[in-house]
């Protein structure tokens, strides 16, 4: 049996999909990735991703069909009765519920966790929350700038540059890292239910995630404080980590062993830096760091990217050059790989879109079995008996 025609690694395993936006989705598809039977559960006014433009045709966004592939839509309104009742027959077998309902809301509807498993008690249910909800966060409202700012990202910029104001990253960073951890959240308590029989409550909160992420390097002298103050990588920080400058465009040149440094200083002529403190003692690196980047700054400018690829190439020093996103498509790389997928959605028409970037040698992950739905596109077939 070939790869592609064995069972994918979630096949037979069912989850029911209350989240909106990014959070969530982005994490239902991962797994939908992977062969789970997601079912996206979305109110009449369908998720709100559904809206962002742009799109071809209304409630088919460019977002939304970027995080809802192998995904099955119904619609129920949870507001009434009928609603609620019939989401719990879907949950009766189901494996998997995740929600990005506020765990309150959750209780007011009779739809908590504990009321749930009473029901079904190999349920897991994993809360996509803004917050913990054992802090006094807990029921605030959360969206990827907000937890970009109390998280400390969107300061990092004045930390680096005392004059420059507070802010956020170009993309949707606390959003797609949380769909992540939930993604991998789902597959932790799918295995020790798997291995135990036992299954859970699982929270995953967007700030905590974040702010993890975050100091995983930034917690720095921190990290030996009897009261943390000293935050921040230094690395990081200095206004000289940047693409530099070329005659003819940008590149990132990055030695970071004392050996690549050598290397990087053989390769350019400036053989009296091979024995200097900055290139042999990586702790007095760290600590000039903005005055070591700045002299590649200043080298960087004598050779063009083509040229110094090549050069970095033959010294065995990471260098890449800077795209633009237009550029993606092009690259030789990702082209080799197959990376953009041009495929045909039944309502959509063309589009294009990426493939999963994980690789299984036996059971590869998929993005072309079920395109993005429309809004309760399979209603009948999921809620109609005999129908699926």
């Amino acid at each position: 049996m070939t790869a592609e025609n064995k069972p994918a690694i979630l096949q037979g395993v069912k989850i029911v999909d209350l989240t909106s936006v990014v959070f969530g989705p982005l994490a239902t598809q991962m797994l939908g990735d992977l062969g789970a039977d997601v079912i996206k559960v979305e109110g009449p006014e369908g998720d709100l991703l559904r809206q962002v433009q742009p799109s071809r045709n209304k409630l088919m966004g460019a977002a939304f069909l970027g995080t809802n592939r192998n995904k099955r839509s119904v619609v129920l309104d949870l507001k009434t009765q009928t609603g609620r009742d019939q989401l719990r027959k879907l949950l009766i077998d189901a494996d998997v519920m995740i929600s990005s309902i506020r765990p309150a809301a959750l209780a007011r509807l009779s739809l908590d966790p504990e009321t749930l498993r009473q029901e079904n008690p190999n349920l897991i249910t994993v809360s996509a929350t803004g917050f913990g909800q054992d802090g006094p966060y807990a029921a605030k409202p959360a969206f990827d700038d907000s937890v970009q700012s109390v998280s400390g990202l969107a300061s990092l910029a004045t930390l680096r540059d005392p004059e420059a104001p507070p802010s956020y990253a170009p993309t949707i960073l606390a959003d797609k890292l949380g769909g992540v951890t939930a993604a991998y959240a789902v597959m932790g308590a799918l295995f020790h239910r798997e291995r135990t029989g036992e299954a859970q409550h699982v929270e995953v909160p967007m700030f905590e995630t974040l702010a993890a992420f975050l100091l995983a390097e930034h917690m720095d002298g921190a990290t030996f404080e009897e009261t943390p103050q000293d935050f921040g990588y230094a690395r990081m920080l200095v206004p000289h980590r940047r693409p530099v400058q070329t005659v003819d465009g940008y590149i990132t040149i990055l030695p970071y062993t004392n050996v690549q440094w050598a290397r990087f200083f053989q390769a350019v002529g400036r053989d009296d830096m091979i024995d200097h403190v900055w290139v042999t003692d990586m702790d007095a690196r760290s600590r000039n760091i903005g005055a070591v980047y700045d002299m590649v700054a200043q080298i960087a400018l004598t050779r063009t990217t083509d040229d110094w690829l090549a050069l970095m190439e033959q010294a065995d020093i990471p260098a890449m050059p800077v795209r633009n996103l237009s550029d993606l498509p092009n690259d030789p790389h990702l082209a080799a790989t197959g990376f953009f997928q041009r495929i045909d959605h039944p309502s959509e028409g063309p589009i294009w879109t990426t493939r999963p970037p994980i690789r299984f040698s036996a059971t590869p992950a998929r993005h072309d079995h079920r395109p993005a739905p429309r809004l309760g596109e399979h209603s009948d077939e999921i809620l109609v008996p005999g129908r699926e």
